[in-house]
């Protein structure tokens, strides 16, 4: 019997920097037993470069990567999702398209490091934080029992995973 293949779509507004990242990250570290989607509510059109080079800084997937928008993911034909994760807050706090299968979701926001303003230190630093940040979620999310938990032990688990180390608040929300 074969183990089941998980489809998990990381969502952020502009979808250029913490979503991509996630999205190749769980693609090396979950490779066959996840496929990793990204997207955003208003997707920028390009993927922030600076993203790119750290992906390939630590080894991980860095080419192929678009920014698209979370409408491709809504439709019928789309892949049908598992489980979805805001890491922005500004993505957390917006109304999301209905998605089929009613996927279990979290938040695991955490600062957006294309809003750094400073030095090209300052930024790859930030970068190479978020994708830390990252990386500890989705080496926590990647070794749990997925097909042995139940449902209210796995959201739990989902929720405690989003407030690790470097976690933001989604706006609108207290944290």
């Amino acid at each position: 019997m074969t183990e089941k293949i998980y489809n998990v779509l990381f969502l952020c507004t502009g979808n250029s920097a913490r979503s991509i990242l996630a999205e190749s990250i769980l693609a090396k570290e979950g490779e066959g037993r996840f496929n990793a989607y990204s997207a955003g509510s208003q997707p920028k059109g390009k993927v922030n470069p600076h993203a790119l080079k750290e992906l390939a800084a630590l080894g991980y997937p860095s080419s192929g990567f678009a920014s698209k928008s979370w409408d491709e993911f809504a439709g019928p034909d789309a892949p049908q999702m598992d489980f979805i994760f805001t890491v922005c807050d500004s993505a957390a706090g917006e109304a999301c398209p209905v998605w089929i299968g009613h996927p279990m979701t979290a938040h695991w926001g955490i600062e957006d490091p294309a809003a750094i303003v400073g030095s090209e230190v300052e930024i790859q630093r930030a970068f190479a934080q978020a994708a830390r940040f990252l990386k500890n979620r989705i080496t926590a999310f990647v070794s749990l029992p997925l097909q042995s938990i139940d449902r209210m032990a796995l959201e739990t688990r989902l929720h405690n995973i989003g407030a690790m180390e470097g976690a933001t608040a989604p706006q609108g929300n207290p944290a």
